[in-house]
């Protein structure tokens, strides 16, 4: 959600700029923006839409070293050139680039800038128009720009240029991600490091409340007041072809594709020496420790809970509850006596599940984060670490992330259970090899997804995904993944509760995709299909082998029943792509949404 980057030193800014807000498309946005500095001034470029827009209006005969660019995903205001980063301060000295939210941007407006022309209607405004005035008033441009952050209520990361200093970058940070990059007579900001590895693979993190002054030559990071902070670069670890198509005509279905070699990274991960799977024995132990575990989360990586809830309770004997970020923060349950909170993100960036953090950090409990990025706010943050070594990744609906969680999930619970005495009925890292094998198998099927999602999604308005046990929260997921990608509205439902109440959405033709993978309630999620087939809907049933029946539409590979859930979201996710990709719908960057959700 939003990107930043910025970029100071002794080549040309504008393809630097250009190109790393290219890589930071994944984060999704609907206006760009680059401003770049030279002898003649900042020179200000901006357009709605995509990066390619914009570089049909960045005039390539302005030479500049010196620049910050911004993609962004509209709060305050609409999407439009106007509202559109980089925003200037009225007399056109400051330019400012800015993700988050401030709070109190009405008040301070009325308070500070009354009879300032505000020429957006966004709260980044606010802040450039700050800093103007408070240096018109006789401030330095650092205590200026100090003075504003203190006044500031929310998130931000921020970027300004001030176009009478041809020296410096001045960056601050709070709750929004922002790093600094370290390269040899130069240095760049950015959101992402991947946006930056283009130049530098070394990157310093920023903590909150901390600003950031940024010559071609040095880095000094201060605290809001004055107090100078010593943080030694580290490297980040990305290969930059993990983070291109290649071949691939999306990064969605090259992630699909990409998630049986995931399955063994995560196995070669988290063995031991003999071959044991292994987990930081403090972990266990704080586990151990813990009446109850509560797994905190958003979106798909709730979904993973969800499933991680039945891993846990069933393999580790530990009571699991499982609660949406955005509702916890402000509705926090009854908690046990000695609570351990497990947050699960993707980015290790989502604003809502951080919330939750701070307040349960407050309260003195322990918290371990399951994420894929390393060093990123969440895992900083919580007490303890599980990665999910899935790679980057780019497309914003997420496929080999969830996977990815859920089978680090299942690790944790065998190994937590084998602390207790509790062995797992099953020898995991086989089975994980068993679905990494399943996995492919799926994804070398993908022309019969194609057909399954011509003949049941090419024309419809709805879809319902129904499923028992497991296969209801898989369903919960294939849902989600068909709406945000191909704006069909779809929506997935324990099979028995159709009946009271959404059949009577079950219309002539209606699609209702059903999972079939576990044989206690196989015959009761049939009975439930014929339930809407009666009612006219054309039901799609994918069964697992041992399962199926004639008139199933795809039978699964023979897994674990406690695993199937890695492998029955496969054809989920590619029916999912195929919808959208036939509806004529941009894939890896559907609309209104971003891949890191960095603002409540």
């Amino acid at each position: 959600m939003c990107g930043i980057v910025g970029y100071i030193g002794h080549q040309d800014a504008k393809d630097i700029l250009l190109k790393g807000l290219e890589k930071l498309e994944y984060r999704g946005y609907d206006s760009a923006g680059i401003a770049v500095m030279n002898e003649n001034g900042v020179h200000v470029f901006k357009e709605k839409g995509r990066i390619a827009d914009l570089r049909e209006v960045v005039d390539s005969n302005v030479d500049a070293t010196k620049g910050i660019g911004h993609t962004r995903w509209a709060t305050h205001g609409e999407p439009s050139c106007k509202n559109a980063h980089p925003h200037q301060s009225a007399n056109k000295r400051f330019t400012i680039v800015h993700n988050g939210v401030i709070e109190n941007y009405e008040q301070l407006k009325k308070e500070y800038l009354e009879g300032v022309e505000l020429m957006s209607d966004t709260d980044t405004e606010i802040i450039v128009q700050l800093v103007s005035k408070f240096v018109e008033e006789g401030l330095s441009v650092e205590a200026a720009f100090a003075k504003t952050l203190a006044l500031l209520h929310g998130s931000y990361a921020i970027g300004l240029l001030d176009e009478q200093d041809a020296e410096t970058i001045y960056v601050a940070k709070n709750k929004s991600p922002l790093l600094v990059g370290v390269g040899l007579g130069f240095n760049v900001i950015a959101s992402d490091a991947m946006a930056m590895l283009q130049v530098t693979d070394q990157f310093v993190e920023l903590m909150d409340k901390e600003m950031v002054i940024v010559t071609k030559d040095a880095i000094t990071i201060k605290e809001l007041d004055g107090t100078v902070v010593e943080r030694e670069p580290y490297t980040a670890e990305l290969d930059a072809s993990d983070i291109e198509k290649g071949t691939y005509p999306h990064y969605m279905l090259k992630e699909i594709d990409e998630q049986p070699l995931v399955m063994r990274k995560i196995i070669q991960n988290y063995q031991d020496e003999s071959g044991d799977l292994a987990i930081d024995p403090t972990i266990i132990d704080a586990i151990n420790e813990a009446d109850r575990l509560y797994i905190i989360a958003c979106g798909t990586s709730y979904h993973a809970g969800l499933v991680g809830k039945q891993m846990i309770e069933k393999m580790a004997k530990i009571p699991v509850e499982v609660h949406v970020a955005s509702e916890f923060g402000y509705n926090m349950p009854l908690l046990s006596e000695k609570p351990l909170f497990i947050f699960i993100s993707q980015s290790g960036e989502t604003a809502d599940s951080r919330a939750v953090l701070v307040q349960i950090k407050e309260m003195g409990y322990k918290a371990l984060t399951l994420t894929n990025v390393p060093g990123s706010t969440l895992s900083r943050e919580a007490d303890y670490t599980l990665l999910l070594h899935a790679g980057p990744e780019i497309a914003v609906a997420s496929t080999k992330a969830y996977t990815a969680q859920m089978a680090v999930l299942t690790i944790l619970a065998s190994v937590v259970g084998k602390s207790k005495g509790h062995l797992a009925d099953f020898p995991v890292v086989k089975e994980l090899g068993i679905i990494a094998n399943a996995m492919e198998t799926l994804c070398d099927d993908k022309d019969r997804f194609e057909m399954i999602a011509r003949e049941y999604l090419s024309v419809t308005r709805n879809c319902f995904f129904i499923g028992r046990s497991l296969d209801y929260f898989v369903c919960l997921e294939g849902a989600l993944k068909l709406k945000e990608i191909s704006y069909i509205q779809a929506e997935g439902f324990a099979g028995g509760e159709l009946k009271h109440g959404t059949i009577a959405l079950i219309e002539e033709g209606t699609p209702v995709i059903a999972l079939a993978t576990q044989e206690d309630v196989n015959l009761s999620i049939r009975g439930n299909v014929k339930e809407v087939a009666a009612r006219g809907a054309h039901p799609c049933i994918i069964s697992m082998e041992g399962l199926e029946q004639e008139g199933d539409a795809y039978v699964l590979p023979e897994v674990n029943p406690m695993l199937t859930p890695l492998i029955s979201v496969v054809p989920l996710q590619l029916i999912s792509y195929y919808a959208s990709l036939h509806r004529g719908c941009d894939v890896d960057k559907p609309r209104n949404l971003a891949k890191s959700v960095t603002v409540e």
